[in-house]
């Protein structure tokens, strides 16, 4: 029955759930039923927004990554297929799944209580990633206790690096007592920051600045984000030798993702500052003026110019990569299109430099899809023990975002120990 509500939940997808998630979480900190709701309504409008640019941008990637692939023959033996894979994995892990949920709902909140971080993630799509780390060790120990602290620790320290990350969030995007609590983005600020604060000891490097503002300042129009999407889809989408018409698709659906996401943030911010208001008051009388942060999805932080820009030219970069690093054998294709998800830290530290996001988010991919390769045996087994259907010709699979969730890699190599 858990397991039947959680799927339900989950199936009716974020621009339903949020809304009643905000619907109650208003009424909890005390504002009235009509701004509650319409604060619910804006959040998910902004939802649905982001979905379907998202989706757009993604889809009209796809095709050139494919192309791509094709093109250049790349041949590596483990196929990247996708975050929603892994999460179909995790969801179908039986009955350590509720086991999981409800140990880390109780964590969050024992933690707030306690003092020990804000954030309050209301966000349970994230809780995946917990869930995938507990089904991988209690597949590998046969021991459920193991099994059920280690996702917890890796949420906890995930929900401080949340908190850690959310002043960063407020000053680059504008937005207030809002973070977010997923795997393959958070932790990442705690090794994007001090790489941006090495490059700027490096004479010569840290003078270049390719944020699309500066450009905007000097070239005018032609230095407007939009226009910077629309050379840069059409410069990948050359590379991938597809016919006009793709080229020319591509090329918009760019610019249009640079123009809209950032829409989409301003409708979002609409619906969460009352709540964030509400929340604060609320805090300031129950809990003598401790702070709380609402946690929800990351698809709020991939929304800047600068990180979608910086997203295209990791394309390229992460299959160069994929061929030339020793010990990576994960062909990237089915994540490539979402690169963006990765580089948020590599962007933010330094205010939307896209070539120090270039420079960092190399590095970043470099352990993303070392991790990846190493934990393929492990996502493989997962997969036929849930009888996953695999694809044609592939043998062994992974995906870059179980490589970007460092913190469950190396907490998940601690339990095996045991």
């Amino acid at each position: 029955m858990f397991l039947q509500a959680v799927n339900f939940i989950l199936s009716a997808g974020s621009s339903v759930f949020m809304p009643l998630i905000i619907l109650i979480l208003g009424l909890t900190f005390g504002m009235k039923f009509g701004k509650a709701f319409k604060a619910g309504i804006m959040v998910g409008i902004a939802f649905v927004g982001i979905t379907l640019v998202i989706d757009l941008f993604t889809n009209a990637l796809m095709t050139v990554v494919n192309r791509l692939v094709d093109i250049y023959g790349f041949k590596l033996t483990v196929l990247d297929v996708g975050w929603a894979t892994a999460s179909s994995i995790a969801w179908s892990s039986g009955t350590i799944v509720p086991v999981i949920l409800i140990a880390v709902f109780l964590t969050n909140i024992l933690l707030i209580i306690v003092g020990w971080i804000k954030t309050l993630d209301v966000d349970i799509w994230n809780y995946w990633g917990a869930v995938f780390l507990g089904s991988a060790i209690y597949s590998g120990t046969n021991n459920l206790i193991l099994a059920t602290i280690a996702p917890c620790v890796a949420m906890a320290l995930l929900f401080k690096c949340s908190d850690y990350g959310q002043p960063y969030i407020e000053d680059f995007y504008g937005l207030p007592g809002v973070t977010t609590c997923n795997f393959e983005t958070m932790p990442w600020i705690v090794i994007g920051g001090p790489l941006n604060k090495l490059i700027d000891k490096i004479p010569g490097v840290r003078e270049i600045d390719w944020r699309p503002e500066k450009f905007e300042k000097r070239l005018g129009v032609l230095g407007e984000p939009y226009i910077l999407g629309l050379v840069i889809g059409a410069i990948l989408a050359l590379l991938a030798r597809v016919d006009a018409k793709t080229v020319l698709n591509t090329a918009i659906v760019t610019s249009a993702s640079m123009y809209l996401l950032p829409k989409m943030i301003d409708v979002l911010m609409e619906g969460f500052s009352p709540i964030s208001t509400a929340a604060s008051e609320f805090m300031q009388k129950k809990f003598h003026g401790r702070g709380i942060i609402i946690g929800i999805s990351s698809p709020i932080l991939v929304g800047h110019p600068s990180i979608i820009a910086t997203g295209l030219l990791m394309i390229p970069t992460t299959l160069l990569l994929a061929v030339i690093l020793p010990g990576n054998t994960v062909l990237p294709l089915a994540e490539l299109s979402t690169l963006v998800f990765f580089l948020v830290w590599a962007v933010v530290p330094s205010k939307g430099n896209v070539f120090r996001g270039w420079l960092i988010g190399t590095v970043f991919m470099c352990v993303i899809l070392l991790i990846a390769s190493d934990f393929a045996p492990v996502m493989t087994a997962l997969g036929k023990q849930v009888g996953l259907e695999f694809p044609e010709g592939s043998s062994m699979i992974s995906c870059l975002t179980i490589g970007g969730e460092w913190i469950s890699y190396i907490l998940y190599k601690i339990a095996m120990l045991f």
